[in-house]
């Protein structure tokens, strides 16, 4: 039985820029080994399954899977998914409602002219601000200097708004650049709260990176060893409603554009947006373009359906 899948680049205008992701839109009767190895086969760091919504009212149960395992949310997968499904509707939603294992995902559709271009959606969880790892092994993560890492603001520590990285800032766009992951002090570090992943930023962006006002990098662990996101949606709103809450502001919408794979060849653009009410977070939200790539069908032995 033939399965369809289209394949688009998260976070940016253009191809070959951005997040790859696949999204296959009929996988019902899939089993959860199947699901996984065909995420294995596609080797992108995402992969999603468009299932019928469980409750009405919903859009989608949208299952996630990276190469290595199912995970409860992220970025890129959501924002690429909306833009899939409102792209092939024959009207399009100004909305979709997605059900996910970390509760439901709320994403905008994006238009210019009519014309779908990408999407933002609201983290399903608030901040979460976890365990705390010393400088030392944060730097050992990343193969840098204690000296590396910034700690005004923020010590590195685990945060989450659905999905938990590692978050470290770091004290220049020279030390970003440089960052290389090391698999020891990765063994040492991680798991830590359900993470295995480091997303780490510098505020030291030059002119020639605007309209960035942040440039980020994240590790985690791939399909054959360590390797890096070009675009982290997760991440990045978790990181955006972290500064928000530490910034002195109490009211209003804290926006913020982070650039990421900007050092791996595909660069990123990511647009955030945090309410804050009162000096609390009301939502996290984390958005921007796609570009389609790819569409193709794939087979499965012994698929029945």
């Amino acid at each position: 039985m033939q399965r369809c899948y289209i394949t688009v680049d998260v976070f940016t205008d253009r191809a070959f820029g951005g997040n790859p992701l696949a999204v296959v839109l009929d996988p019902q009767g899939l089993s959860t080994a199947q699901m996984q190895a065909i995420a294995a086969e596609f080797n992108y760091s995402e992969t999603t399954f468009v299932l019928p919504p469980r409750e009405a009212g919903h859009d989608a149960e949208v299952r996630i899977f990276t190469v290595r395992s199912e995970i409860p949310f992220a970025g890129h997968p959501n924002v690429g998914t909306a833009f899939v499904l409102a792209s092939q509707a024959a009207h399009t939603p100004a909305r979709l409602q997605f059900e996910e294992k970390a509760g439901l995902v709320p994403v905008e559709i994006l238009q210019e002219q009519g014309r779908v271009i990408g999407a933002e959606l609201t983290a399903p969880q608030p901040l979460k601000r976890l365990s705390a790892v010393s400088v030392e092994q944060a730097a050992a993560c990343l193969s840098l200097s204690p000296g590396e890492i910034k700690t005004d603001r923020h010590a590195p520590h685990i945060i989450s708004v659905g999905l938990p990285f590692l978050a470290v800032e770091l004290v220049s766009r020279e030390a970003l650049r440089r960052a290389r992951p090391d698999a020891d002090a990765f063994a040492r570090t991680f798991p830590l709260d359900n993470s295995d992943a480091v997303y780490f930023y510098t505020r030291d962006v030059p002119e020639s990176e605007k309209p960035c006002e942040l440039q980020a990098r994240m590790f985690h662990p791939g399909a054959s060893g360590l390797s890096e996101d070009p675009a982290t949606g997760s991440a990045t709103a978790a990181a955006a409603a972290l500064l928000a809450e530490l910034d002195a502001k109490q009211d209003g919408e804290l926006r913020l554009t982070i650039g990421q794979g900007f050092d791996l060849g595909r660069p990123s653009l990511l647009l955030t947006r945090v309410i804050k009410k009162n000096g609390k977070i009301v939502s996290a939200h984390v958005g921007g373009r796609c570009a389609p790539m790819m569409q193709g069908t794939l087979w499965l032995e012994g698929d029945s359906r």
